[in-house]
C-alpha cells in the first residue's frame, strides 16, 4: 500500500475477531518499531508481546479507556529504559507509531492506550499496575499498549483533515499559503 494512502484510511479499531496474530506478523510489526528513528540511535526501548488471554483481559483493566484490549489477540506494551535516553518518550513514541501503521499496511488494525501519567485506580498508577502484572525492572518505564488485531469493524478513510490555518511559515501566526512560494 502507498504510504499517503497509509496515513489517510488507517484507523484506531478497538473491537477484534477472535482470530490470532501469524507470528510473522507479528516480528513484521516489531521490525517496523526496530526501524524507527531514536535520539542518538540509542534504541532505550523494549517491547512486550503478550497473547495470553488472562494477562490481555488483566491488561484491559489497566485504566479507564483500556477496554478494549481485552478483544484483542495481541498487545504490544511500548516501555524503554529511561536510565539510556533523557528523550525516551519521544523514542517510544515514534515506535509505537511505526507499530500502528505497519499493522494497517499488513491487514490488521491497531490502537494506542496511553499508559504513562495515567491512573489505574486511585491509589496506583497503571503504569505501576502493568509494571507488577509483567514483571517489568524499575528502570524502564511504560509508555502505552498497542492491540493489535483482525478488526471486527470498519471504518470510512479520514476525509479533510488539512488544518492549513495551524501552519505558519517563518514564525508563528504568518500565513502558509499553500501553492505559493514565500515573496
Amino acid at each position: 500500500m502507498e504510504f499517503f494512502e497509509v496515513l489517510r484510511k488507517r484507523r484506531s479499531v478497538r473491537r477484534f475477531q477472535d482470530r490470532p496474530v501469524p507470528r510473522e506478523l507479528v516480528e513484521k510489526l516489531l521490525e517496523a518499531a526496530f526501524l524507527s528513528p531514536s535520539s542518538f540511535n540509542k534504541r532505550p526501548w523494549h517491547f512486550i508481546v503478550v497473547d495470553d488471554g488472562e494477562k490481555l483481559k488483566a491488561l484491559s483493566e489497566a485504566k479507564l479507556g483500556a477496554s478494549g484490549l481485552a478483544t484483542a489477540p495481541l498487545v504490544i506494551v511500548v516501555t524503554a529504559d529511561e536510565g539510556r535516553s533523557d528523550v525516551w518518550v519521544e523514542d517510544a513514541s515514534i515506535a509505537a507509531e511505526h507499530i500502528q501503521l505497519a499493522a494497517f499496511d499488513i491487514g490488521l488494525s491497531a490502537f494506542w492506550v496511553q499508559i504513562r501519567n495515567r491512573m489505574h485506580d486511585e491509589s496506583k498508577t497503571a503504569e505501576d499496575y502493568v509494571k507488577e502484572l509483567l514483571g517489568i525492572p524499575e528502570n524502564y518505564r511504560v509508555l502505552c499498549i498497542i492491540g493489535v488485531g483482525y478488526p471486527a469493524e470498519k471504518k470510512p478513510p479520514r476525509e479533510n483533515v488539512t488544518e492549513w490555518g495551524k501552519v505558519s511559515l517563518n514564525g508563528f501566526g504568518r500565513e502558509f499559503r499553500r501553492g505559493e512560494d514565500e515573496a
